[in-house]
Parts: structure tokens; sequence; C-alpha cells
């Protein structure tokens, strides 16, 4: 006997996709320990801005299914947003056609094109849940420990030290699976936000500039609204810089004027976890332990979470059962 369990499941890492793989592996009856190498609230997910809809992420198909699937939990969660910080919002999507969207967009009740009053050219209006994530974190890890999961202090040079711990490891590590795995198709695309005291604000907006550098977004959140943002390939730095970000209240101010003389309250910076494709794949290894990974969201993890999740989880109770 190796001292391991085959109901032993380690998951490796503490965003949103992790935590929420994990959630479902406990409450699917499995001993699950989350290995966090920082507190949930300092990974890119507490930095998103945590609006669900589909962006920078492939493959399209598979990421519309996942990304429906998750909507349809967030829609439920909305119900209670002071405990789970999931709120429906209004909002337009900016030069945009709902020609352009993916099949997923059918599916999506309220979603129509915006009127020349709503904005100046092509657009989509929609009614989606927007999550204030430090709360939704929050909610996430008391679901877990309710569900029996524990999330401790580690971290990893090699995911052999996790799999010499556990038979099943779920490697949901994001950004670190470039050395983890490792993977490096894995590119880091930093994004940094304002934030600002609300000047009263309570649609979202959101448009991809022409570049794919910068685009033009701000979300509404609880005592703030949140200004962004950027799409750096292959850049970081976690430091704001400040021409950066005077440039993001700019573009947002052109959109919504009273935005230009709110007072700033923070800055902050994540790195999304680009890939070409997410990787959501079990591999057997030749000690029969199973390695399954789901990393790879890029710009959308908090859009396919549950998605994902429910693959990863399926993939690793499969190997469980052969």
């Amino acid at each position: 006997m190796d001292g391991t369990d085959d109901n032993d499941v380690i998951v490796v890492g503490s965003g949103v996709v992790g935590l929420t793989t994990a959630v479902l592996l406990a409450e699917g009856g499995r001993r699950v320990r989350v290995w966090a190498r920082e507190a949930a609230e300092r990974t890119t997910s507490a930095v998103a801005g945590a609006l669900w809809w589909p962006y920078r992420i492939e493959p399209a198909a598979p990421v519309g299914i996942w990304s429906l699937q998750s909507l349809a939990l967030y829609e439920e969660l909305a119900s209670r947003p002071e405990e789970t910080g999931v709120r429906m919002v209004d909002g337009v999507q900016g030069d945009t056609r709902l020609d352009d969207l993916g099949p997923w967009a059918a599916e999506v009740t309220g979603l129509r094109p915006t009127t020349r009053d709503e904005f100046d050219g092509p657009g989509v209006w929609a009614r989606v849940p927007l999550i204030d994530m430090p709360v939704y974190l929050g909610w996430l890890r008391e679901r877990l420990a309710r569900a029996g999961g524990t999330v401790q202090a580690r971290s990893a040079e090699s995911l052999d030290e996790p799999l010499a711990e556990a038979r099943c490891v779920v490697n949901c590590s994001g950004i670190g699976a470039r050395s983890l795995v490792p993977d490096l198709s894995v590119r880091a695309v930093r994004g940094q936000l304002v934030l600002v005291e609300n000047p009263g604000v309570r649609t979202w907006f959101a448009s991809a500039g022409p570049s794919g550098q910068t685009s033009t977004y701000f979300f509404p959140q609880p005592g703030r609204l949140v200004l962004g943002g950027t799409a750096q390939e292959d850049d970081w730095s976690l430091e704001p810089d400040p021409v950066v970000a005077k440039a993001i209240v700019e573009r947002c101010a052109a959109v919504r004027p009273e935005i230009a003389g709110a007072r700033v309250l923070d800055h902050r910076v994540g790195l999304r976890p680009v890939r070409p494709a997410v990787r959501i794949e079990r591999e057997l290894r030749p000690d029969g332990r199973v390695l399954v990974h789901n990393y790879g969201h890029g710009g959308a993890g908090v859009t396919v979470a549950w998605g994902c999740a429910r693959e990863a989880a399926r993939l690793a109770d499969e190997a469980a059962a052969s």
C-alpha cells in the first residue's frame, strides 16, 4: 500500500476554475484537497471583471456549451446576490453583431441588437451575470467546506508532487501550467483595471479595441465601478502602469462622461492564462494514477467555470470507476 486512497483527489489551483471543480468533486462524494499557491483573493480570478461572456477562448463549439451550462448556474445564484455575489445586469456589448456570435447566443434570453439610442454602431444588448469576485470566491470556499473539502497553502514544482499524495490530481493551475506541466503554449495576457467610485452607472458596457491590445469596459460592482482594460500579450508585469490607467479612464469616459471625474479607489493587474485551446484531458500514468487537466481558459474562466468543472469531474470519476 502507498498510503493513498482511490477516493482522494487533489485539485491544484485555487482560482475560480479550481474551486468550482473541487466543489463538484466534493459534492460527488470525493475527498478533496485544493492546493493553493496563493489565496483565492490573490489569484487572477479575483482581478477579473467577471462579466459572463465568452471572450478570448477556444475552441468555439465546446466553449458555447460550457458557457451555457455555467450561465444556467449563475442565473440560479443571482437570486441570492448578497450571499453569492452574482447579479443579472443589463448592458451593451459594443461593436458586435448578433449574427457574428456563436450558436450559444440563440440560447441567451433577451439577447438582441442595440437601438441607436443605446449604442451608436453595431452592438448587442444583453442581461447576463455580473459577478463580484471577492464575494463569489468566498462563497465557493464555503460551499467546498460544507461538502467536506479543504484548501491547503501548498505549492508544487511538478505535478508529480500531488500525484505522490493522491491517486487522482486535477490540474487547474491556470497561468502556472506553463511551468508546472510544463506547457509552453500557455501565454500570459496582461489585463489592467482601474477601480473608481461609481458616479451612478447602473449598466455595463464592453467593446474590444481594433488592435486587440486594448478594450473599453465598465462594470458596476457593489461599492465601485470597474474600468478596463488591456490585453497585452506575453507581458508578465503585475505593476499597474499609470499611463495605461489614464488611457483606460479616458476611453471609458468617452462612453460615459461622468466617469471622468470619478475618484480612483485602486488599480489592479491580472494575467489571463491564454492557450490556443482549453485543455480538458485525462492522462493515465503507468502506475495507475490519474491526472486530469483543466486549464487554458484565457479571459473567460468565470464564463465557462461550471461547464468545464463538470467535464473535468466526469473524467476524474470515470477513471476512479474503471
